[in-house]
């Protein structure tokens, strides 16, 4: 299995105090707020595709609309 690649940057913006919690919080839990949104992305990504992700995913096996 390929290795997953961190090289794509995702900007966000989001109200300061939020941002402020959520470092805090990540830091409680000794993760940098990366490796938090990353693990939540993958979660989302498994949630929608209904398989584990894997790094050869691609948006090429999306064929089909994503139900809630």
């Amino acid at each position: 299995m390929p290795l997953e690649q961190r090289t794509a940057r995702l900007t966000v913006l989001i109200d300061p105090g939020k941002k402020a919690v959520f470092e805090r919080l990540c830091a409680l839990e000794d993760q940098t707020p990366s490796q938090v949104v990353r693990r939540l992305m993958r979660e989302y990504i498994e949630q929608k595709l209904g398989r584990p992700w894997t790094p050869d995913t691609s948006v090429d096996d999306i064929k089909r609309p994503i139900s809630e």
